[in-house]
């Protein structure tokens, strides 16, 4: 492996996004802005946070964006988000956006609670009892 390509490898490691990397090369300012302003959109008490992500998985269903839905979809269930609630979110899109869309994103935002859901699982079994 290339010098590059290791500190590329490093570099991409740091960010949660894929277009991160390219972005803090260009305008480290912005994307440090942008973080900045994400940060605070996550810090919104109303709606409760279990909303907030299936909000956000179904903006990104319309985008057509399949990593956003999987990650809010995994987002929403390390919430508690049940697979019917986040299933059912992609369906009501359908009248606004169609079909096609929200057939592409279930398979997506499977993968995706299925992730979210062992998290909160493997979190519940190592709580110790009281």
């Amino acid at each position: 492996m290339s010098p590059d390509a290791n500190q590329e490898d490093q570099a991409s490691d740091r960010w949660i996004f894929p277009f991160e990397t390219d972005l803090h090369a260009v305008a480290p300012g912005l994307h440090d802005a942008q973080n900045a302003w994400l940060a605070q959109i996550d810090s919104l008490k109303a709606p409760d946070r279990k909303t907030h992500e299936l909000i956000r998985m179904v903006c990104t269903v319309a985008l057509r964006n399949s990593l956003g839905v999987a990650r809010h979809a995994m987002l929403a269930a390390e919430v508690g988000a049940t697979w019917e609630e986040v299933a059912g979110s992609i369906v009501l899109s359908e009248p606004a956006f169609g079909l096609l869309p929200a057939v592409e994103a279930l398979p997506w935002a499977r993968k995706g609670w299925e992730r979210g859901h062992a998290t909160l699982e493997d979190a519940e079994s190592n709580e110790s009892p009281d």
